[in-house]
């Protein structure tokens, strides 16, 4: 396995089977052009086998941490550590650039990544509540 940071908007759309649905090229250029966001790719045989995106986050209060935003999985390559090696390379990036932690927010009833998380050294913080705005 080789994980390799996207740096690409080609490398960001060929990896658009790991999203919730299709890449757009306007967003990916986006991503990129955005300050602190990350997304790293794990290949297995030259071929996209997971994704962890994060987000810089700095607060004049609380300095910088990185929000681990969104992590998947290929089927055919899931219980094999990739989530485990992705979650724990965006921790290295997190920590070369000065963040203090790292935070994700999990369904209660999501198992896998619950398990995933904890493997890479996450720690429980207890449950919040998660309330959104559609625009």
């Amino acid at each position: 396995m080789e994980i390799r940071r996207a740096v690409s908007v080609a490398e960001l759309v060929a990896a658009e089977h790991l999203y919730d649905g299709p890449a757009r090229v306007e967003w990916a250029e986006r991503f990129l052009a955005s300050p602190g966001h990350v997304m790293l790719v794990a290949y297995v045989d030259g071929r996209a086998a997971g994704m962890v995106s994060g987000v810089e986050n700095v607060h004049p209060d609380k300095g910088a941490e990185m929000l681990l935003y969104e992590l998947s999985v290929d089927g055919p390559y899931r219980r094999r550590g990739v989530g485990r090696a992705l979650v724990g390379a965006l921790a290295e990036v997190a920590r070369e650039r000065g963040c203090h932690g790292m935070w994700v927010g999990v369904d209660p009833g999501n198992d896998a990544a619950l398990a995933t998380y904890r493997s890479a050294g996450a720690r429980d913080e207890g449950r919040f509540a998660m309330l959104g705005w559609t625009f």
